[in-house]
């Protein structure tokens, strides 16, 4: 299956740009609605309203340190689009979020909700802070503080936040008590990613490796690739990227690399996965099987890994790590993005012109707000779910939004990428035409 297509290289300006000024996720996600934009008849005046957040809220997170000393951080929950249900995303800690960052992502999660047909709308915020410098203590005084800062603009009618990079169940649980202790009572629908034991789903941390898995097997048969003789590598070996890969091992695939922070091990015959703790298990698990293994395997760059001549390549690290300055360089014939945002737009159009399919993200990785959705619905009828119906209620959501892009693709010869926006944002303009402009 591996593509020996010959490289068509893109206009200079490409790289250049993007070289010297990286494009934020704001930039990324306006210039994608833009261009899907051009396959729709939408009124211009609903699109300029999507090109801009309904709300961004920016607080102060005081938090006193273990030490008693106080440091103050800043938080930010923005809030993209509404029409069409609650607002829906994650909160991460992270010592680069921006709130231009946590406006581009809130607008990938009202396409993300749009495309699987929930109905909710699109938010993100976080802190920004690095999680590594904090105690367990201080992580829940600072979740509890900032829970208290945004308590006005959350709820579970109105905006539900759920995990995200430096976050997790544990996070959740800690915002959903400081949440109902000012309420007066337990209101778990306030969040999702929640432990079970407090209200939330079985399946939800390992949902979006599950979804990509899931995604790269129906992208497969569509192009006749027999998945046993799929090659995939994979970067980032965090809970999306391990439990994709898990899975595409159960299911026949070979996974030649996958990498952790410090890089990445590579065998051509094959890596056993499950012999690998996630990041989240273990950290820098990788590095340390690397070690265990010795000479078995090659040890290649996280930057090598993304170049590597196999058939699906699912970048689920972080974001903007496929740009103009290596586009050139990738050798898979299916790019299956598992993280938010891994492709730069200027990358996607030299991929494009490669004739290298792109899945992007807000298909691919969905099913963490889609079992994120089931979670708010067994809060809702305080009745929980088995883990054996979230992963058949899964996998019923995400082969009928899959299909509902390749039809996309199909009747408009479009990539995926487009497909699936064209998708979101017709029935994001529909509700919004549908509702109006109040007053």
């Amino acid at each position: 299956m591996a593509s020996n297509q010959q490289s068509t290289a893109p206009p200079e300006e490409h790289r250049s740009v993007e070289s010297t000024e990286p494009e934020t996720a704001l930039e990324t996600a306006r210039r994608q609605l833009d261009r899907a934009a051009t396959h729709l008849e939408i009124d211009d005046a609903v699109l300029e309203r999507l090109k801009h957040p309904a709300a961004v809220h920016e607080v102060a997170v005081p938090l006193e340190r273990d030490d008693g000393s106080v440091d103050v951080f800043t938080g930010y929950r923005a809030q993209h689009d509404s029409v069409r249900g609650p607002y829906k995303g994650g909160l991460r800690y992270h010592p680069e979020v921006t709130r231009d960052e946590c406006v581009g992502l809130s607008m990938w999660m009202t396409w993300k909700c749009a495309v699987m047909d929930l109905p909710f709308g699109g938010a993100k915020g976080g802190v920004v802070v690095d999680p590594k410098s904090l105690s367990d203590a201080e992580t829940e005084r600072l979740t509890r503080r900032f829970a208290q800062e945004i308590r006005d603009v959350i709820g579970p009618t109105t905006d539900i936040p759920a995990p995200d990079m430096g976050t997790g169940p544990e996070t959740m649980a800690w915002l959903m008590d400081a949440y109902s202790m000012q309420e007066g009572e337990t209101i778990p629908g306030v969040v999702t990613g929640k432990p079970p034991v407090v209200g939330g789903s079985h399946g939800r941390e390992e949902a979006p490796g599950r979804s990509v898995a899931i995604v790269t097997r129906e992208t497969c048969d569509y192009y006749g690739y027999p998945l046993e003789d799929v090659t995939v590598a994979v970067q980032g070996f965090g809970s999306v990227g391990a439990n994709a890969a898990r899975l595409l091992d159960d299911w026949g695939a070979t996974v030649v690399a996958v990498s952790d922070v410090n890089g990445a091990v590579y065998d051509p015959d094959g890596i056993d996965v499950a012999d690998i703790p996630s990041h989240d298990e273990e950290p820098e698990a990788v590095t340390a099987y690397a070690a265990a293994v010795g000479t078995d395997v090659d040890r290649l760059s996280n930057d090598e890994l993304l170049e590597l001549d196999v058939d699906v390549l699912v970048p689920a690290a972080v974001g903007n790590v496929i740009t103009a300055d290596n586009a050139d360089a990738i050798d898979a014939d299916v790019v299956v993005e598992g993280a938010n945002g891994p492709t730069t737009f200027a990358a996607d159009t030299i991929l494009e012109e490669r004739g290298i399919h792109v899945v992007p993200d807000i298909l691919a990785n969905a099913g963490g707000v889609t079992v994120s959705y089931f979670e708010w619905l067994q809060d809702i009828n305080r009745r929980a779910w088995s883990l054996e119906r979230v992963h058949e209620e899964l996998e019923t959501e995400m082969v009928d939004a899959w299909s509902a892009v390749r039809d996309e693709v199909e009747a408009k010869d479009l990539t995926w990428r487009d497909a699936a926006y064209a998708v979101a944002l017709s029935r994001v303009a529909e509700a919004h035409e549908a509702r109006g402009l109040w007053p």
